[in-house]
């Protein structure tokens, strides 16, 4: 089992910033990718961000590119989101995800989630 703890999540302004942050616990060494969804009210849960904790290798999605950032801290077994430029749009819950497969795996699939974090952005 793997077990994902979110924080950083509140209110900001349009045009402002926020940093997510997901520690991961238990048997990491054996997720492959984790990443960031959200999900707005009404509306189905979308992948944001992943990240493949063996290499670096990121994916963006194409609603954020250039204005969110994922990171990762081996180290510490943290994942971070950098929200830059942010809009109302961006309000939803957001939730941190880990997988032992792919990156592309959709909501559906994916076997780890964290809480969420609440992020509103007013305009």
């Amino acid at each position: 089992q793997v077990q994902l703890v979110e924080s950083g999540g509140g209110s900001v302004q349009a045009g402002g910033s926020l940093r997510l942050a997901c520690v991961a616990a238990g048997y990491t060494y054996t997720v492959n990718c984790m990443g960031w969804f959200r999900q707005a009210p009404g509306k189905e849960r979308e992948g944001v961000a992943a990240i493949y904790p063996s290499t670096g290798i990121t994916s963006d999605a194409d609603s954020v590119k250039g204005q969110f950032t994922i990171s990762q801290d081996k180290v510490k077994n943290t994942v971070s989101l950098q929200m830059n430029s942010m809009k109302p749009e961006d309000t939803a819950m957001y939730y941190c995800a880990a997988d032992r497969s792919y990156c592309s795996r959709g909501p559906g699939e994916i076997e780890y989630w964290g809480q969420g974090t609440q992020v509103t952005v007013s305009s």
